[in-house]
């Protein structure tokens, strides 16, 4: 019997067909003339709209954003490609709460991030509650540019802009005998229509060992490309690994708990044979249904050698030797 999880979305398009949206078209039996019937509605309907109305849709209304010129962390750039077009993130994602497709910026008119606060709590010395104003007040907010890899095989540029998670658990102490941070994001169907499909484990949630949530790399995003996180992207707080696999990256986040045990996870729970619980980058490891040897970059559609733990393997390969 087919799983729930398995849906069409999750298959990976077969690397020939990855060049361009043209190419995929003709792939999929949707070619010019076939745009100018039915097709043509299904185009525009999953890659369609303009930039700006792309961008629109995901927007805030933030009191935050005057602190969104961040200072650029220059250790933290990416010299060997180039930075994905804004629209092109914003208009390629997934955010599984809202849809199993890619245009989530579609489905996120309805889903109110302000007033937002996150709670940080489990074994802590000092657990404490932050709403969005006072997060962005406690930290210093730093852009870094980061690779971010989805597991599906394509992969983006961003600069994202947020703290060291580090930071924030430096502040909560976590007490001993802790191990792992379990990350929570919002429960609301009303706003995320996906949700309303209540056989699925939700609300979404992941996890790390402490080790890794202290990593240097480990970021809390409020922003990126100089302003607010957009809906589509996890407004308006995200967790930000680089080193692993996009669904590891947990978006708007409601709670970071520090824990004892390793905690379930949203796709390690429904799928472990295809989303095991440290899914780091590695193009030696395919995933059960296609390899994971490239990698395709959105907006150019350039294909690329998929590195091991996404090339930052300077700062996180010792946590696993």
């Amino acid at each position: 019997m087919s799983q729930p999880w398995n849906l069409p979305e999750r298959e990976v398009t077969p690397e020939a067909t990855l060049r361009s949206r043209r190419a995929w078209l003709k792939w999929a039996g949707l070619g010019g003339a076939a745009l100018a019937g039915g097709a043509g509605w299904f185009w525009w309907r999953f890659f369609g709209g303009s930039d700006a109305a792309v961008l629109a849709s995901g927007k805030t209304t933030a009191p935050t954003s005057k602190f969104y010129a961040a200072e650029k962390n220059s250790k933290f750039q990416v010299s060997d490609r180039r930075m994905t077009e804004e629209a092109e993130a914003a208009r390629y994602c997934n955010f599984y709460e809202f849809s199993s497709f890619k245009n989530v910026w579609r489905d996120v008119a309805d889903f109110k991030p302000l007033p937002w606060a996150v709670e940080v709590t489990g074994l802590v010395a000092k657990p404490r509650q932050y709403d969005i104003d006072e997060l962005v007040h406690a930290f210093t907010l730093e852009e870094r540019i980061y690779r971010h890899r989805c597991v599906e095989a394509w992969a983006m540029v961003v600069p994202w802009i947020g703290f060291p998670l580090a930071d924030l658990l430096r502040k909560a102490e976590p007490l001993a005998g802790a191990k792992f941070v379990r990350f929570v994001t919002f429960d609301r169907p009303k706003e995320a229509g996906h949700m309303l499909d209540r056989s699925y484990p939700w609300p979404y949630n992941e996890g790390l060992t402490l080790a890794e949530a202290k990593n240097e790399l480990a970021f809390i995003a409020t922003g990126m490309y100089g302003h607010p996180l957009l809906k589509q992207h996890g407004a308006p707080v995200r967790l930000v690994v680089p080193w692993k696999y996009g669904f590891k990256s947990a978006k708007s986040l409601v709670r970071i708990e520090v824990t004892n045990t390793q905690p379930a996870t949203f796709w390690n729970t429904l799928a472990p044979h295809e989303y095991d619980f440290e899914a780091n980058v590695n193009p030696d490891i395919p995933h059960p249904r296609w390899s994971q040897r490239y990698e395709r970059m959105l907006g150019s559609q350039e294909m690329r050698d998929t590195k091991i733990y996404n090339g930052y393997g300077e700062w996180v390969a010792n946590l696993y030797s």
